[in-house]
């Protein structure tokens, strides 16, 4: 495959797929121009990474498996970045980074305040969860086993569950 015929075919996959960036994307962070920073950086990896894709998966899983763990990655070094450069900026100016999401009094805008403060692991599974993927097909994107991935929802939900419960009950 040429170089044109591979740039065609990558664009299409991602044009395809995109949505799949957004929605990891968003779901990891909150500033507008983090978020701008990490698709470009997902899509650098997309890139890099093409030549290795396994026909054995579906393109969607492979973005996910790719963007999941970029996310992940950004996420941390970013929180890094955040606590060593700004320590005493972040005492004094204490702005809510969760301004973008929707109305925060909504079931909505609290579940999703609530899966963002979650563990990144958790956090990419129940996203995947939401997305209505199979078990199988997010043990694949994670790198876990099925019956780990269906424990682990299943923890979640309950958690996120009872934590939900405790806060319309107050």
């Amino acid at each position: 495959m040429d170089k044109i015929d591979k740039s065609d075919i990558f664009l299409s996959v991602v044009q395809t797929n995109k949505g799949i960036i957004y929605k990891v994307v968003n779901s990891y962070c909150q500033n507008i121009e983090d978020r701008k920073d990490l698709v470009q950086e997902i899509i650098i990896q997309l890139w890099k990474s093409f030549d290795n894709y396994d026909d054995n998966f579906k393109h969607s899983t492979w973005m996910y498996r790719i963007s999941l763990n970029v996310a992940i990655s950004f996420y941390r070094k970013e929180n890094s970045r955040k606590k060593i450069s700004n320590p005493l900026i972040d005492g004094i100016i204490n702005f809510s980074d969760n301004d973008d999401f929707e109305d925060k009094e909504t079931d909505l805008g609290i579940l999703q305040q609530m899966i963002s403060q979650l563990k990144d692991l958790d956090k990419a599974l129940i996203l995947l969860y939401l997305e209505e993927k199979s078990y199988k097909e997010i043990s694949q994107i994670i790198g876990i086993s099925e019956t780990n991935v269906a424990t682990k929802i299943n923890r979640i939900k309950n958690s996120l569950k009872q934590k939900f419960t405790q806060l319309k009950n107050q």
